[in-house]
């Protein structure tokens, strides 16, 4: 799309500029800036991998039991930041966070190389680790013990999906007056509000 609308549909427009991004950046289009915080407001940040998108919302999977898996149970808001160099542009985008079905969890892991889904099982991830010998000790200790036998989901290891209150497009321009357009709702199934900003 060559020009925002309020009358574009934010996820199609979000669905066009990462399929353009998938032609352009060199690595890993769907890399997307994960913002979190603790229930009293502390903030943290990381870089996650978008696995799915659509109408309902944005999807990353996780150990429930790292430190953004329990900042997203304990606070279930979140926001994402995509940063696409090559194109010059930004999405941002805010909401509510829920857990994905274990049927959508169950068929993503599946999906997964096989020393992903080991890997999935041996590290204890944002925990202490004493060296890189004991985490390939717990990876050797799950290869001998799934053999070449199918690899269960971990109870541990889901996804989550961030709901969409609010999604702003951002695209480069000269002089840093830049172009930007933002999406807005109060809920998840009610209709976006749109406006410009000023760069």
């Amino acid at each position: 799309m060559n020009d925002f609308s309020a009358d574009v549909d934010p996820i199609a427009q979000f669905s066009d500029w990462l399929a353009e991004a998938g032609k352009s950046e060199p690595n890993d289009p769907n890399a997307v800036c994960l913002a979190t915080s603790t229930p009293d407001g502390f903030p943290s940040a990381r870089m996650v991998l978008l696995k799915g998108h659509d109408e309902h919302g944005f999807v990353f999977y996780t150990n429930l039991e790292s430190r953004k898996g329990g900042e997203l149970a304990a606070n279930p808001k979140a926001a994402m930041c995509f940063h696409w160099k090559s194109l010059k542009r930004q999405v941002r985008i805010e909401g509510l966070i829920e857990p994905v079905t274990a049927e959508e969890a169950d068929a993503y892991y599946a999906s997964r190389a096989r020393d992903s889904r080991i890997g999935a099982w041996a590290s204890q991830q944002s925990r202490p680790l004493q060296s890189r010998f004991e985490l390939e000790s717990r990876i050797a200790e799950y290869v001998a013990k799934f053999g070449l036998g199918r690899i269960p989901r971990p109870p541990f290891w889901s996804g989550f999906r961030l709901v969409p209150v609010r999604i702003e497009f951002w695209r480069d321009r000269p002089f840093r007056l830049h172009d930007r357009m933002i999406y807005k709702r109060n809920l998840k199934d009610e209709p976006w509000t749109t406006e410009r900003l000023y760069p």
